[in-house]
């Protein structure tokens, strides 16, 4: 590989943020190709860039030129393009959700263990300065043992979002708000606190006349014993996502931000008065480092190159569909759900409804 990792962006739409996150890092990346059936939507996002724009995907998947394939299509597509460029011995990043269901999640684990490239999920709300603090809280040993959680997902979805035909139906979106919108919180909630060990789950669709659910209030225990509860509704005033975790030494509280929680102004507050000053020394010292996708892209690049530690793997992608698979489970069986899930649990070939 050359010292740039060379790119082609699949799809437009979020590509957009991605490509402008590429941008931060030219040292790391060169975007050399947009490959979207819509040119002139390509091409908004090109403009006065050294990137070509194509519509065939497999010529672009055979071109030796491209390192990696961003893969930023509607969530009907992932499992096939992934699995394509995989099998074309690329690396790739695929947009969430990674796939919809464990039985894809698990062809696609075997496919990268024979591919040459390796395939990255896509979870940006990891990075950004607030998650870099509390990373360096718990590892001074100021946190302690996790004791509850509460994650809030209240963002607003009108029937203006719902226009586009393949959102809101199972085919087009293979599911509702847990799975297209919780799922960054979801995947915090794990990577601060480890695995979910059981869960149970209430969902339903109440602000959308649409197939798939838009509210839903859910239920965690985490292996390590801690416990947690979600809310996630569409039909919020404004788009908020919110994370409070008391630990047993401190308290953490995020802002509000949708869309880059761990970019805003976090609170950490210590249960113990006597150590709010090593916490806020710890906070005063803090080196700066890249939110969102530059983020992510940069931890992948580190990855790639050997230094590997910060970036999101398979198994994590597989743990985000796997919480999908039992929400939609014990919702509609009306049980407690154990984790982890294997290839004898309902739902597992599919959570899609049979009837819709």
């Amino acid at each position: 590989m050359s010292k740039q990792i060379r790119v082609a962006i699949f799809g437009a739409g979020i590509g957009r943020e991605h490509l402008e996150a590429y941008l931060q890092l030219t040292d790391r990346f060169k975007v050399s190709v947009i490959c979207d059936l819509d040119r002139d939507r390509a091409a908004s996002i090109t403009q006065g860039k050294d990137i070509r724009i194509e519509t065939d995907a497999a010529a672009i998947l055979a071109d030796p030129d491209i390192d990696l394939i961003d893969i930023c299509l509607p969530p009907h597509l992932h499992f096939e393009m992934t699995l394509r460029a995989l099998e074309a011995g690329k690396h790739v990043i695929c947009e969430k959700p990674l796939v919809s269901s464990l039985k894809e999640a698990d062809a696609l684990i075997e496919a990268a263990a024979r591919s040459k490239g390796t395939l990255t999920p896509v979870f940006q709300y990891r990075y950004g300065p607030a998650m870099a603090q509390l990373h360096a809280l718990i590892d001074a040993g100021l946190a302690g043992r996790a004791y509850a959680a509460s994650l809030e997902t209240h963002w607003n979805r009108d029937t203006e979002y719902y226009a586009i035909p393949w959102r809101g139906t199972w085919s087009g979106e293979q599911g509702g708000a847990v799975l297209g919108h919780a799922i960054h919180n979801h995947d915090l909630l794990m990577h601060i606190l480890g695995p979910v060990a059981r869960l149970s789950a209430m969902t339903t669709t109440r602000v959308n006349e649409i197939e798939v659910e838009d509210c839903a209030a859910l239920s965690f225990q985490m292996e390590s014993g801690a416990v947690a509860s979600s809310s996630i509704t569409l039909g919020a005033a404004n788009d908020t996502s919110r994370l409070r975790i008391a630990f047993e030494g401190l308290t953490v509280e995020s802002g509000n931000e949708p869309y880059a929680p761990a970019t805003g102004d976090w609170r950490f507050e210590a249960r113990a008065p006597a150590n709010q000053a090593r916490i806020d020394e710890i906070l005063a010292n803090m080196p700066e480092v890249n939110s969102g996708f530059a983020g992510f892209f940069e931890a992948l690049a580190d990855a790639l190159e050997g230094r590997g530690g910060r970036e999101v793997t398979l198994a994590d992608g597989r743990r985000s569909i796997e919480l999908v698979t039992g929400i939609y489970h014990a919702d509609r069986s009306g049980k407690v759900v154990e984790l982890p899930l294997g290839a004898d649990t309902p739902l597992y070939e599919s959570w899609i409804p049979t009837d819709s």
